[in-house]
């Protein structure tokens, strides 16, 4: 199978040029796959052969015409045999065994036997299936025992003779009984292998705070100590939750980039909380500094909320000298950038054809202005606008009249003695079905009585 849109398929592999880099644990790309050897030079005989997870070793192949990149093949090993994919063959191992510090002459390397066949493929695919579920039934033997540790891989051979099980543990634990349990329940041979967090996180994989796939799964092999001065060196917090990765540990990244912040650290002055005085006594205090830039920033001592200036390394040692002396420089603060107020700059310009930002407050002022709000006449200002109301406030006020003083309005001599009558109580009482109610003019029937 071939690489896909950035990665390879579950159960396939590619030659390590996939655009994201990851279809493959430790891949290694084989520059010199196609470039032939001189006629002299004999092809190197070691093949890197990869199994589950990280895991790779070094075999002898009698025949290299016959193996190829990303095939699987059947090793050898201690009683029995194994089934593992070829890695990468050619000058490329004889560099790789440089970097594990192994020799081509030693006498300890296995050998390759054949081609894998369809029937080894087949068992290879049932001793992964098979894998999951022995994890799980041996996590809880080892719940049921009390064993501090934790399971977090199992690998089984070729043959199905042997299942290796790689945990992790703070403490040295006592597994014989677990030994005997796990024998009795798989009736194989059992290997028991511990490894560190930072091993069980590359077997398993998964993706970091970065949004790529973990280093130490990918292309980390050695896992060099980290400190938490590394991360004091390049000025970043200290939140065990930012520096810590997936295994719990500090991020193996902490120390990428630790030797270019040293060499650079060189350049600064070693004393820390760096004063310089100016002239007029003013002094200035070290708040911030920018690494990689050069660049120290200093805020005023005795001024709060004052204009923090900037300053090279360079001239920070400069400045240093000359307060030795009794020197005080003039100190250049520059002034803020203001925004600015001129109107014409912040108006609304219509360069699209859209109408203006407010053609719509109108509207809105109609819908909310019913009953009492509603605005009067076009020109005259609304009782709920601010035109009304500062001329309500403008308006000289008077003295309202109390009920004593108010004066009371006498009635007419032709209402006074007007007898008062209810009008609700003397309407006549009309039949419902009256049938001139809707025709006022219209002339009663008579009573035929």
């Amino acid at each position: 199978m071939g690489c896909g849109s950035g990665g390879c398929s579950t159960g396939g592999g590619c030659s390590g040029g996939c655009s994201s880099g990851g279809c493959n644990k430790l891949n290694t790309y084989d520059w010199l796959a196609e470039m032939e050897l001189p006629p002299h030079m004999k092809p190197f005989d070691i093949v890197e052969v990869q199994f589950k997870g990280t895991r790779k070793e070094f075999f002898k192949a009698t025949n290299l015409n016959e193996f190829f990149i990303n095939e699987y093949v059947v090793i050898e090993v201690e009683n029995g045999y194994d089934i593992g994919k070829v890695n990468l063959k050619g000058e490329l191992v004889r560099l790789q065994l440089k970097k594990y510090n192994r020799s081509e002459h030693d006498t300890d390397y296995k050998k390759i036997l054949r081609k894998a066949n369809e029937a080894d493929i087949a068992r290879h695919k049932e001793n992964k299936e098979l894998e999951v579920p022995t994890m799980y039934k041996a996590r809880s033997i080892a719940m049921e025992l009390g064993l501090s540790m934790k399971l977090s891989d199992v690998e089984y051979q070729g043959d199905r003779r042997k299942a290796t099980f790689f945990y992790t543990a703070d403490e040295r634990v006592d597994f014989r009984e677990l030994i005997k349990k796990l024998a009795d329940s798989f009736k194989v041979r059992i290997e028991m292998r511990q490894i560190g967090y930072r091993q069980e996180a590359g077997r398993l994989g998964g993706i970091g705070s970065c949004g790529r796939e973990l280093c130490c799964s990918t292309w980390l092999t050695d896992f060099k100590l980290v400190n938490t001065s590394a991360a004091r060196y390049q000025n970043l917090s200290l939140n065990p939750l930012k520096l810590s990765g997936q295994c719990g540990k500090l991020k193996c990244c902490l120390n990428f980039e630790l030797d270019s912040y040293l060499e650079a650290l060189k350049e600064f002055p070693d004393e820390n909380n760096i004063s310089l005085t100016f002239e007029d006594n003013r002094v200035y205090k070290q708040v911030k500094t920018d690494i990689l830039k050069r660049v120290m920033w200093f805020a005023p001592y005795t001024e709060i909320g004052g204009e923090w200036i900037n300053l090279p390394v360079a001239e920070v040692r400069n400045i240093q000298s000359l307060n030795k002396k009794g020197e005080f420089p003039p100190i250049l603060v520059q002034e803020k950038k203001q925004l600015k107020s001129d109107k014409g700059e912040l108006e609304f310009k219509n360069d699209m054809g859209t109408g203006s930002l407010t053609r719509l407050d109108d509207r809105d002022r109609r819908r909310k202005g019913k009953g009492n709000n509603r605005p009067q006449g076009q020109g005259q200002p609304g009782p709920r606008s601010p035109q009304a109301i500062k001329m309500t406030q403008d308006r000289p006020q008077t003295d309202r009249p109390t009920n004593t003083e108010r004066p009371t309005a006498e009635r007419p001599q032709e209402n006074r003695n007007r007898p008062p009558q209810n009008q609700k109580n003397n309407r006549p009482n009309r039949p419902y079905n009256n049938p001139n109610r809707n025709n006022p003019n219209k002339p009663k029937p008579e009573n035929p009585a």
